[in-house]
C-alpha cells in the first residue's frame, strides 16, 4: 500500500432491496461518428495526453445555460443556522466521527445506500429547509439535466421522491473548521466538503445507480455504457485480449480496493491507446463528469495530473462468462493511482468512484 496516499476512503454500502449483492438492488447518447466529428479537432501533450482532457475543455462539456446560484457550501451554512437543538443531535456528527482503529475510516468516507443517519428529508425537515437542501443538491450538479439524471428522472429509485433522501452533516460548516455535507439514498450518495477532506475529489467516494438494466436505453446512464463500448470498437484484437477480463471487479468496498487504486495492471493503458482512441476516451471522462459542478471535474484532472498523468489509467472490460457476446459487459472500470471509476453494468447500475492525490 502506498504509504503517499491518503487513508483508506473506501466505502460501505447497506444492502440494496432489489437484488442480493451487498451495495446493489433483486427487482434508454452521443452517436459514435458524430463524436468522432467533435472530437476531431485532435489532441495534444496536456499531462502527456489529449488536450481535450483538460479542465478547460471538460468546462465546455455540459451544454447548460449559466446559472444564478450560490455556492453550495454557502447553502449548507445557511441550512446549518436554521437547525434546531434537536435536529442538530439527530443529523449533525463530529468531523471524525466513526473512526476506528481497525480501519480509520470516519463515516462521512463512507457510502450508504438509504438516508444516512436514518431518517428521511420528510421526516425531520421543514419546507424552507428541504428548499435549501434542494438548492444544495443542485449546486453540486452541473445543472438541470444532471439533475433530472441524478434524481432517475425524479423517481430516485425505491427512495421514491426527493424527501426519501437523507443528509448528514460532519463537523461544524458555520465558521472555518473542516465539514462535509452528505446527501444519501437508495443508489446515490454524493457529498460538498468546501475542499475540507485534502487531496480528494468530490469530497469523498462516491456512489450512484439506477435500478434498470444498464445496457437499456430506459436507464439513465446508458450513454456512459455506449461512450464506453465506441472505445472497445476501436481497439486491435491484441488490445481487447488485454482490455477484457473474465471475472468482475467487485462491488461495493470490493470495487475500491487499495491495491487495485494504487497500482493497477489490468485492462489496456492510455499511454498504449493511438490519438483517436485517445480522443474517445477524452469523451467517455467528459460524460462522466459532466454531471458535477466544475470545480469538482477541474479538480479531479488535476488530481490524475498530480498521481502522473493520464498515461497511468487503464480501462478494462468485464464478463462474468467468457462466453458472453461482446456487447453484454457486466462492467467496466477505469483505475489508476489514487483513481477508481467502477461501473457494474448488470443486473443493473451501480458505479463506485474514488479519486485521491498523493499527500
Amino acid at each position: 500500500m502506498n504509504a503517499n496516499l491518503p487513508p483508506r476512503s473506501v466505502t460501505t454500502a447497506s444492502v440494496c432491496p432489489e437484488c442480493e449483492c451487498e451495495g446493489g438492488s433483486p427487482v434508454p447518447a452521443l452517436r459514435r461518428r458524430d463524436f468522432m466529428r467533435v472530437m476531431a479537432g485532435g489532441a495534444a501533450g496536456m499531462m502527456g495526453g489529449s488536450a481535450l482532457l483538460s479542465p478547460t475543455a471538460l468546462r465546455a462539456a455540459p451544454a447548460e445555460k449559466a446559472r444564478n446560484v450560490k455556492p453550495a457550501e454557502e447553502l449548507i451554512r445557511e441550512l446549518f443556522a436554521t437547525l434546531t437543538a434537536q435536529q442538530k443531535t439527530e443529523m449533525v456528527r463530529p468531523w471524525d466521527h466513526g473512526v476506528t482503529e481497525k480501519d480509520g475510516i470516519p463515516t462521512r468516507l463512507k457510502t450508504h445506500n438509504a438516508a444516512p443517519l436514518g431518517k428521511k428529508l420528510g421526516e425531520q425537515f421543514t419546507k424552507p429547509q428541504q428548499d435549501l437542501i434542494e438548492k444544495t443538491f443542485r449546486a453540486i450538479l452541473s445543472g438541470d439535466e444532471a439533475y433530472d439524471r441524478i434524481s432517475r428522472r425524479g423517481k430516485w429509485d425505491s427512495s421514491g421522491a426527493f424527501d426519501g433522501n437523507g443528509i448528514a452533516i460532519f463537523g461544524d460548516p458555520s465558521g472555518k473548521d473542516p465539514f462535509s455535507w452528505v446527501f444519501a439514498g437508495h443508489h446515490l450518495t454524493l457529498r460538498c466538503d468546501g475542499n475540507s477532506q485534502p487531496n480528494t475529489a468530490f469530497g469523498g467516494p462516491m456512489y450512484y445507480g439506477h435500478s434498470a438494466n444498464g445496457h437499456s436505453e430506459v436507464n439513465v446512464y446508458n450513454d456512459q455504457t455506449r461512450e464506453v463500448m465506441s472505445v472497445f470498437d476501436m481497439l486491435s484484437e491484441p488490445q481487447r485480449k488485454q482490455a477484457i477480463i473474465v471475472g468482475s471487479p467487485g462491488d461495493g468496498v470490493k470495487a475500491l480496493t487499495p491495491k487495485l487504486v494504487e497500482k493497477p495492471s489490468t485492462g489496456v493503458g492510455y499511454g498504449d491507446l493511438d490519438e483517436s482512441q485517445r480522443a474517445l476516451v477524452a469523451g467517455v471522462m467528459r460524460k462522466l463528469l459532466s454531471p458535477f459542478r466544475q470545480e469538482d471535474g477541474d479538480e479531479v484532472m488535476q488530481l490524475i495530473k498530480t498521481n502522473g498523468g493520464m498515461e497511468k489509467l487503464r480501462l478494462a472490460f468485464y464478463k462474468d462468462d467468457a462466453e458472453k457476446g461482446n456487447d453484454r459487459w457486466d462492467a467496466w472500470r477505469i483505475e489508476g493511482p489514487g483513481f477508481v471509476w467502477n461501473y457494474r453494468v448488470l443486473p443493473h447500475v451501480h458505479c463506485f468512484v474514488n479519486v485521491v492525490g498523493q499527500a
